[in-house]
């Protein structure tokens, strides 16, 4: 039986991550996924939040924003905007975008500019739960 799978972190603008994995958490629409080798084949949703994914005894952070997986028994895909580690985020700039899109929804808008602006509060609210969550306790990835 397989023990590793192949794993392909894709962000709009670079590579997060190729290579062999043991296990991947990602979010998604109706909550986390674990996905381990010989996975049936599936394509979902990934949902802004904390990526998770274990190569060998360590795990490895991330936050994603929305996109896209493609998962097979041998590999997965992960599409998404953006992947960043948790010290590479900038708390006073996710804060300060947070309450931007806040105070965007307390305005009236089109459906399609709710949805971009629900979009941008998610993906700011992930950027911050996750760099306090791990950079207070200086995790290296």
């Amino acid at each position: 039986m397989v023990k590793t799978f192949k794993l392909e972190i894709l962000a709009s603008d670079h590579v997060f991550y190729s290579g062999e994995c043991d296990e991947l958490i990602f979010p998604g629409q109706d909550g986390s996924f674990g996905i381990l080798p010989n996975h049936q084949p599936m394509i979902t949703c990934l949902n802004a939040g904390e990526l998770r994914f274990r190569t060998g005894d360590q795990w490895h952070y991330a936050v994603v924003s929305d996109g896209f997986v493609e998962i097979m028994p041998s590999y997965v895909t992960l599409l998404a905007d953006t992947v960043e580690r948790p010290e590479e985020i900038d708390e006073k700039r996710a804060a300060a975008a947070k309450e931007r899109a806040e105070e965007k929804l307390r305005q009236k808008q089109s459906i399609s500019e709710y949805y971009h602006t629900q979009a941008a509060l998610n993906k700011a609210v992930a950027r911050l739960k996750i760099s306090s969550k791990y950079t207070k306790h200086k995790i290296n990835i």
